[in-house]
């Protein structure tokens, strides 16, 4: 039976060196809140049955952060990459029965309707894995979705491996997933770590799913912003504008911005 329940898995255990502080990437302040809440909220709001957050860097000063509340904390340790990270929950989900929903702490800007149109769009589609995707401005460095003639989509290829034609590609990976929970950790458990980084890439579960014949999918969102990381101090002044800018739609008139540029 189709079930829309869905756990969210929120990735939150990077370092983030270019924010040029030793503090982790999702307690630096945006509009008075750190990042991570911005991730939580809308986890909850769209309607998360469970979620989970992965953590390393300062792992316990994030855990400080949000404890006391509705979260399940997994620890990734060492740090090898995002497939890695999420291979850290497979004790926690391996038996959970609804979709597994992979978001990042350090993209505020994501709104729960998006959350819950991705979900829409994988379940419709009848998919094992549905990417949420988007068209930024370039030129950029984002991992490029490739497709068949279908409009499948057969792999996801890091800009530095792509070649030129695939360069060309506009729609781009924005790292954020929806999986059937049960090939997640099928898929994860052949992801090999032979590149230059040692890491595992979450993106291989998409060319996994291709080869095992499964349906991958990929759901645009039209807005680049709202799926925007945040790696640099200078990305973390324009999320706050352009969440100024939300607020000052739905204020009513009155301007609501915090005090985190």
């Amino acid at each position: 039976m189709e079930t829309k329940e869905f756990c969210a898995l929120v990735l939150a255990a990077g370092k983030g060196t270019r924010m040029k502080s030793e503090m982790a990437k999702v307690l630096h302040v945006l509009c008075g809140k750190p990042l991570l809440h911005y991730s939580l909220e809308a986890a909850r709001a769209a309607g998360a049955s469970k979620i989970v957050v992965i953590v390393g860097h300062q792992s316990e000063k994030v855990q400080e952060a949000f404890g006391g509340s509705d979260l399940v904390f997994v620890e990734q340790k060492p740090q090898l990459g995002t497939g890695h990270a999420v291979m850290q929950a497979g004790a926690v989900l391996k038996d959970y029965p609804g979709m597994t929903v992979i978001l990042c702490g350090d993209v505020p800007l994501l709104k729960p309707e998006t959350i819950r149109s991705l979900i829409e769009h994988h379940l419709k589609a009848q998919a094992d894995v549905t990417v949420l995707t988007t068209e930024p401005p370039g030129p950029h460095a984002y991992g490029r979705i490739v497709k068949n003639d279908r409009g499948e989509v057969l792999k996801i290829v890091e800009h530095k491996d792509a070649t030129e034609a695939q360069r060309q590609i506009l729609e781009i990976n924005t790292g954020i997933y929806c999986v059937d929970t049960q090939f997640l950790f099928n898929a994860l458990s052949r992801v090999k770590n032979d590149n230059q980084q040692k890491e595992y890439y979450l993106t291989d579960i998409v060319e996994i799913a291709h080869e095992d014949g499964k349906k991958v999918h990929a759901c645009l969102t039209e807005d680049y912003y709202e799926v925007m990381g945040i790696n640099t101090l200078e990305e973390l002044a324009k999320a706050a504008e352009c969440l100024g800018d939300r607020r000052w739609a739905i204020g009513n008139g009155q301007w609501v911005m915090g005090d985190g540029r």
